[in-house]
Order: structure tokens, then C-alpha cells, then sequence
């Protein structure tokens, strides 16, 4: 599971063993929460995150959407600088 972005006590992953499973998404993790994220709108998949964070990772997820989808499709991460 690599470590794409942290901030804001926020950890960014994405699961890249064979694309893990449709739809492509992310994984947000904070103290409390772990979460999966649609790249393609930023929206939580299911479960609960606070909204704040929910918030920030959508900013994050739309930010660098284009990135995002290249690391699902190509299965090969890179680190993305975390939100100022």
C-alpha cells in the first residue's frame, strides 16, 4: 500500500495489487478512520470520515485527479505534494 500524500494527519493510499477493485479510488486514513474515495468525484465510497477531512480529501482527490487515474491505471505510484 503505497504512501501517495500525508497532511493534516491525513494518510493517502492507494492499493495497487492488480488495481485492487472497481471503481478506481483511494484510501484515506486518519486515527480513527479508513476510508475509500472515488477518484472520478472525490466522494466517500462508504463508511464515515469526519466531515473536515472528508472535506480536505475530496479537495485532494480533485486536485490531482488526472495523476490519481494515471497511478490506477498504470499501477505505479508516485508521491503528490499534500495540500498547503
Amino acid at each position: 500500500m503505497p504512501t501517495i500524500s500525508h497532511f493534516y494527519g491525513i494518510i493517502i493510499v492507494m492499493y495497487l495489487r492488480n488495481k485492487e477493485h472497481n471503481p478506481p479510488h483511494i484510501h484515506a486514513i486518519t486515527q480513527d478512520f479508513d476510508a475509500p474515495f472515488l477518484i472520478a468525484t472525490g466522494e466517500l465510497m462508504e463508511g464515515e470520515f469526519p466531515p473536515k477531512a472528508k472535506a480536505l480529501v475530496k479537495e485532494f482527490v480533485m486536485n490531482y485527479q488526472k495523476e490519481l487515474n494515471q497511478m490506477w491505471e498504470t499501477e505505479q505510484y508516485a508521491k503528490l505534494p499534500p495540500l498547503d
